[in-house]
């Protein structure tokens, strides 16, 4: 049941797309047609994109009151988190809404991952076309003409995948506020669990990223860097952080 419903909603108009667009490209460039494709999936994910940055700022505007109701309830933790989800529910914010562009693309990548390390490409399946849908004169697997969109183990593909998400986590989050004497000694549980989460989210995702991407075969991790790139100009461009 699963499977069907990953191959209907996920696989099979992933892999029409990729056939369509590496059929239209004149190298028929795989690599190619994977950023195209990926731009068209930011393109579709801009309202959770959107109303992640806006969550965020939200976020930042009642961080003041946040960090009263830590102070007004500090040795009650359930009542403190109550406290913060009302404030949240109240002025409309959604601090998982940046979870939501992520989680997202998890689909996306795991149907690149399948066409990719399961003979999807470069043999096509008919069977798996569209009737719209035609099979391609060729399919040049050559990403550029020098990296194979097939293999895993992709050395400069992994560091630039870390790198593009160390980058969108420092842009996205800001700069780490560093702690005062008095913050530092009224330092709780919760606060620690912050510094813990802010860590991993900027340090250990990024590596942990770049480790996946150097064993997952090369369109993965070029659809993911391509997406990091994409943020990264959202971000520029709304001008909210540089």
């Amino acid at each position: 049941m699963i499977w069907y419903v990953f191959n209907l909603l996920v696989y099979q108009p992933l892999y029409n797309g990729l056939v369509f667009l590496i059929g239209i490209i004149p190298s028929y460039d795989v690599g190619i047609a994977v950023i195209i494709l990926t731009i068209i999936a930011r393109i579709l994910l801009y309202p959770l994109a959107r109303r992640a940055i806006e969550s965020q700022m939200a976020m930042k505007k009642v961080a003041p009151e946040i960090e009263a109701i830590k102070k007004k309830y500090k040795g009650d933790p359930a009542q403190q988190s109550k406290a913060t989800f009302a404030l949240y529910k109240e002025r409309g914010v959604h601090p998982f809404a940046g979870a939501l562009v992520g989680i997202a693309q998890i689909p996306i990548l795991l149907g690149l991952y399948w066409v990719f390390a399961w003979g999807g490409l470069p043999d096509v399946d008919p069977d798996l076309l569209y009737s719209f849908v035609h099979a391609p004169a060729g399919v040049n697997m050559e990403f550029l003409g020098f990296v194979d969109m097939g293999a895993s183990h992709n050395v400069v593909l992994a560091l630039l995948v870390g790198l593009s998400q160390l980058t969108y986590m420092r842009i996205s989050m800001g700069p780490r506020g560093s702690q005062t004497p008095a913050e530092a000694v009224e330092s709780s549980f919760s606060t620690d669990m912050a510094k813990s989460f802010d860590v991993q989210m900027r340090y250990v995702f990024p590596i942990t990223f770049a480790v996946v991407a150097y064993f997952v075969v090369a369109a993965a991790p070029l659809y993911w860097l391509t997406a990091n790139l994409a943020m990264i100009a959202q971000e520029y461009f709304s001008g909210r952080r540089f």
